[in-house]
């Protein structure tokens, strides 16, 4: 049908118009993709003839790539704190900053005993799911308003060995909840303002669901909702972490009461920009 390197060239120039920033790159992993290879034999053999239905898969593959769908969308996965974890359209793509609010949340945990973790939002499980295959002895509650997000979640945690220590609850933030308490809350809410849904890439406006990324509104409201309601579900002396979005953090460290909580901490990412707030409830 088509040798390798004629393929390249040429999906390279279609990804290219169609306005993807590194289009080798990304025709190389498709086709890779498309032949069930790893990206080493797709540079060790450049003279390799596609058959037919090789060349049909990579066609469509790169149609639904110059439509702007992710990559991870196509292939239906993405890494994360070194793990697989499966994606689809029901569930934010896991996205590196969120691995400092994973790290965070370790770290507090090795210099605990107590180990009970609630995630509001749970979506794909790549929080939770990195926790627990780091902290053996942890144990969380995962809610998710979706319940086909929650099936995603299901099959990761399946995948990664942690479905004994995970379990999984339809629950618009806490309502699901009855009397529990944590150690820990973790969440990455939506925090996307309304008025910047416009500009995001078209990768992320059309095809991340919006219920993740925005709250309709400012982008600070579920932000608020949870740090108000965690304290009833934490026990004393237990943490809440949060990721937040650019220019957000004076206006999430002032909807902490200090008679609550102590030790509010803004934790950047590799770019220096605020990106999790750590806040510990009072103790006895």
């Amino acid at each position: 049908m088509a040798r390798i390197d004629e393929l390249i060239t040429e999906a390279s120039e279609i990804l290219r118009l169609n306005g993807i920033s590194e289009a080798r790159r990304e025709a190389k992993s498709l086709l890779a993709l498309a032949l069930n290879r790893g990206a080493s034999y797709i540079f060790a053999h450049p003279e390799y003839d596609l058959s037919e239905e090789e060349f049909v898969k990579f066609k469509i593959f790169i149609e639904r790539r110059s439509n702007r769908e992710p990559f991870q969308h196509i292939s239906g996965k993405q890494e994360f704190w070194g793990l697989d974890f499966r994606v689809s359209p029901e569930v934010l793509i896991p996205r590196p900053e969120t691995e400092n609010l994973v790290e965070a949340a370790i770290d507090v945990l090795r210099e605990s005993i107590e180990s009970e973790i609630c995630e509001v939002g749970i979506g794909s499980g790549c929080i939770s799911i990195s926790i627990l295959n780091d902290i053996k002895t942890a144990r969380a509650i995962g809610l998710d308003i979706s319940e086909d997000a929650l099936l995603i979640a299901k099959e990761n945690a399946k995948r990664h060995n942690v479905s004994q220590r995970l379990t999984l609850k339809i629950s618009d933030l806490f309502d699901e909840l009855s009397g529990e308490k944590f150690y820990m809350i973790v969440a990455n809410p939506p925090y996307v303002p309304a008025s910047n849904m416009e500009s995001l890439q078209p990768e992320v406006r059309n095809f991340d669901p919006v219920i993740a990324l925005t709250d309709g509104k400012n982008g600070l409201s579920i932000i608020e909702k949870i740090i108000k309601r965690s304290p009833a579900y934490l026990m004393e002396g237990g943490f809440l972490l949060l990721e937040i979005g650019f220019n957000q953090s004076d206006h999430v460290g002032k909807m902490f009461d200090g008679e609550i909580w102590r030790e509010i901490e803004i934790i950047p990412d590799l770019q220096g920009i605020p990106r999790i707030v750590k806040a510990q409830i009072h103790g006895t």
